[in-house]
């Protein structure tokens, strides 16, 4: 495992021989989320796990733009695991969304994309998310002393433990005896509705084959959104994992990794 950072951007290489796979994670996440479904996938794929801008050890930026995001990501591709020919692109939610965009405005980099519940649409529980921001930015970092106090500061405000854990991998010390976030929350809290939404990418289109891999307890992914996926992305294949919710990769790894196998190893272009 080795880490790099070329112009903004930080990611994490996993394996050293294989068809090279990029991770791209949800709101709140880093690269390294995927860093078990990668190792699973290894040695036959070799994966790159991107820390997105405002997120993990990437750059912050003054917006938040799915567009400029996606062209971020291209030139980091273009600069390393892509500079020898296509890769296959893995985007969760957000990061789903980033790697949509990334498709259609470059497709030459793109192989075959997996879109983890998530539809190119505005809307989801984006109060969810207002929510689990406002809790975070509510700690008082100036007075926290351990970091295990953090957890015990939200737990009445996000009483699920697992999804506590989650949001505190972005708490880091700041190297004088306190604590920071890694992600620029002030960002993301003020853009949320552009996180939320889905930007007009005009007449384009990706032929390449497409997975979309949705959790049968979430609604991110609803009957509704199939016309507009399938315009965009015509050779779209839809899997329901039973048992998951929006975090699909976490929550029943074992079948995404097979889903992501069978896909990814499929014949043809």
């Amino acid at each position: 495992m080795s880490t790099s950072a070329a112009g903004t951007l930080s990611s994490t290489t996993v394996g050293e021989s294989g068809a090279p796979v990029v991770f791209l994670h949800g709101l709140f996440g880093q690269g390294r989320n995927f860093a078990q479904i990668a190792k699973a996938l290894a040695p036959e794929y070799r994966s790159l796990l991107l820390d997105l801008p405002d997120h993990g050890r990437s750059a912050w930026t003054d917006r938040f733009d799915y567009t400029t995001t996606a062209d971020l990501v291209a030139d980091h591709l273009r600069a390393g695991a892509a500079a020898d020919g296509p890769v296959h692109v893995v985007g969760h939610s957000m990061g789903g969304k980033v790697a949509m965009v990334l498709a259609l405005r470059h497709p030459e980099l793109v192989g075959r994309l997996v879109v983890a519940d998530i539809a190119p649409a505005a809307g989801g529980s984006v109060g969810e998310f207002a929510h689990l921001l406002d809790s975070l930015a509510a700690v008082d970092l100036t007075t926290l002393a351990r970091r295990g106090e953090a957890d015990e500061r939200l737990a009445a405000r996000i009483p699920d433990a697992r999804v506590r854990g989650f949001l505190l991998q972005n708490l880091r010390a700041d190297g004088d005896g306190g604590f920071r976030w890694q992600a620029n929350l002030d960002l993301l809290r003020r853009d949320l509705a552009a996180v939320g939404g889905f930007p007009d990418v005009g007449e384009a289109t990706f032929d390449h084959p497409v997975l979309w891999v949705a959790g049968d307890r979430s609604d991110y992914v609803r009957p509704e959104h199939d016309p507009a996926m399938r315009r965009l992305f015509p050779r779209t294949t839809l899997v329901t994992l039973k048992g998951a919710g929006h975090w699909v990769h976490s929550e029943q790894p074992e079948a995404f990794v097979s889903a992501l196998r069978t896909f990814l190893g499929a014949d043809g272009r």
